[in-house]
This record gives structure tokens, sequence and C-alpha cells, in this order.
């Protein structure tokens, strides 16, 4: 039998179902267990004995900076091409920061200034604070687009383009690319102007992503900036992001997102931060941006490495 109720009763459930419609969802994306995490960190295991084969194949020598574009040989065998700048106001051996470019972009994008990732004056920043900074190019991407016959990693319907596609899974072009990162590691602690115990990273979108993988198995990592990194999907598996939230421990870990950023939904991005993250040695901005932040971001991300990586 139905009961009569005030209508200011009926006014505010109706009010209150309405804002449960169009609430967002502020749930945390999903993560794995952390023995299903610990199982995944063999997917980035190498063989360290593999020889390096690395070698400078050009210099830049600048009135403030020594450029060297080296190569070296990867975990599965390919040949891999990276940028090393030093600083020259400061005395080596120098701390070292990793710059780790986007989906679809190449280590050349941190020498341009106005694109995406504002590659140029996060690059220039860093060299003026007195770091050295190390880019290579991620598998199948740049100089390595050899890796997949010279095409797009972007899968696209071209009439002229040949009917293979999608020759490498995420999954296993970010493996390959942590590898990589970890091979290249290995040489910077042959260089003595590199000072292997003070090494950091900052990674813009799909290498914010590999902040989260790096951090899982590097401990020669001691601080890292994460932009934009697109935190879960069911097509990055075993990838995604948030379940390598296990492996940032105690790492100082800054997180730098956009509140319009369509490849994630904000609020659920805030809530992951404070259920797997949030700790003394974390912390989250949001920009008032896309998945393009802007130089707006270069600052924070600067500030974060000069705290935690001290010149």
């Amino acid at each position: 039998m139905l009961h009569a109720m005030p209508f200011g009763t009926i006014v505010y459930l109706i009010a209150a179902a309405q804002d449960l419609a169009i609430s967002p969802d502020t749930s945390p994306y999903p993560r794995i267990s952390e023995e299903g995490f610990r199982a995944r960190l063999g997917f980035f295991e190498y063989d360290r004995s593999i020889p390096l084969e690395a070698r400078v194949v050009r210099e830049w020598d600048n009135e403030t900076t020594l450029r060297q574009k080296f190569v070296l040989r990867g975990a599965q065998g390919f040949l891999v091409p990276g940028y090393l700048e030093i600083p020259k106001n400061q005395t080596a051996p120098h701390p070292l920061v990793l710059l780790l470019h986007g989906w679809s972009g190449n280590k050349e994008q941190w020498y341009e200034d106005q694109n995406i990732i504002s590659g140029g004056p996060m690059r220039k920043a860093l060299l003026e604070a007195g770091y050295a900074v190390l880019m290579i190019d991620a598998a199948a991407h740049g100089e390595r687009s050899h890796e997949i016959d010279f095409q797009n990693v972007n899968s696209f319907d071209d009439p002229n383009a040949p009917p293979r596609k999608n020759y490498f899974t995420f999954a296993e072009i970010a493996v390959q690319t942590v590898k990589d990162y970890r091979r290249a590691l290995d040489y910077v602690e042959q260089r003595q102007e590199i000072d292997a115990n003070r090494i950091g990273l900052v990674g813009y979108s799909m290498g914010g992503m590999m902040a989260f993988y790096l951090l899982s198995v590097e401990p020669r990592i001691k601080v890292a900036v994460a932009c934009v990194p697109p935190l879960f999907s069911e097509g990055y598996n075993p990838t995604s992001p948030i379940d390598y939230t296990w492996g940032i421990g105690d790492t100082p870990f800054l997180l730098l997102m956009g509140k319009q950023d369509e490849l994630y939904v904000a609020e659920k991005a805030q809530a992951s931060y404070k259920a797997y993250l949030e700790r003394p040695t974390t912390k989250i901005t949001w920009y008032d941006k896309g998945h393009e932040l802007t130089p707006i971001y270069v600052p924070d991300a600067l500030d974060w490495i000069v705290k935690h990586l001290p010149r």
C-alpha cells in the first residue's frame, strides 16, 4: 500500500534523483591485486650481460651544452638511437633526467618549442638548472619506425597503405621501450659525466604511463613527473598504468593532469590518486587544460625535480 508523502519530500527526492543522474562517477579505476602486479614484473626483465655496443655517432658542441647522439643495442637486438645532452654551467658529474615522449611522437619533440608536449621548454629548463637530459625513441617510433616497415604506429584506413596494420600492440611497445630505457641506464652508468645515483624522469602521455612501469622495476630512478598519463583502459592490458601504482612506493612522484583531457575521467583519476597513490612523497596538480597542458606545466615539473633531486 502506498502512503502519501509531503510535497516537499517528493520535490527533494526528485532533485536527489536528478543529481544522481548527472553526477560523475567518482570511484577509482579498478586495479589488479598486488600479487597480480608482482607476477607482471617479469615482463620487463632483460639480460644485462648482452653487450650494449653503445657508441656516440654525432656531436653538437654548443656554447652552453654538449649534445651527443648515441646508439645502443636494445634488449631484443634492435638498435636504439637517443640523445644525451650535458650542461656546461655546472661541474660534473651531473644528475640526469630521462625525457619520455608520447604515443606517435619521437625524441626530437624535446627539441621543438611549440608542440603538444612543450618539449623544448621542458628540456631547456632542466639544462639551465644544471641537469643532463637523455631521451630515446620508443619502440616503433621516430627513427625506429623501420621496426614496423616505416608505417605509422596509428592504424588508419588508407587505400594506399599496405594491408598489414598494428605490427605491435601498445603493451608490446611499452614493455620493449621500458627495457630499452633500462639499457640506457646501463649506458649512462659508464659515463663519468653522469651521476648514476641521481636520476629522475619526466614523461608525457605515453611517457607518463611508462613512468609507472619504470618505477616498478628501476630503483635507479629517484624521482618522477608523469604528465597527463591515461591511467586505465582494457586495451592497455597488461600495461594499464593503474595496475602499476603498486610499484610507486615512496619514490617522489608528481602527477600533472588536465581537467579537460578526453583520455581519462578527471573525477576517476582524482579518486584513483587518493585511493592508490596519496602519501607524503606524492602530489597531484590539476590544470584547466586538455591533453595539451602547454608550457604552464614546466615550472611545476622543474620544481619537483629540483626539490627531490638537488643539483
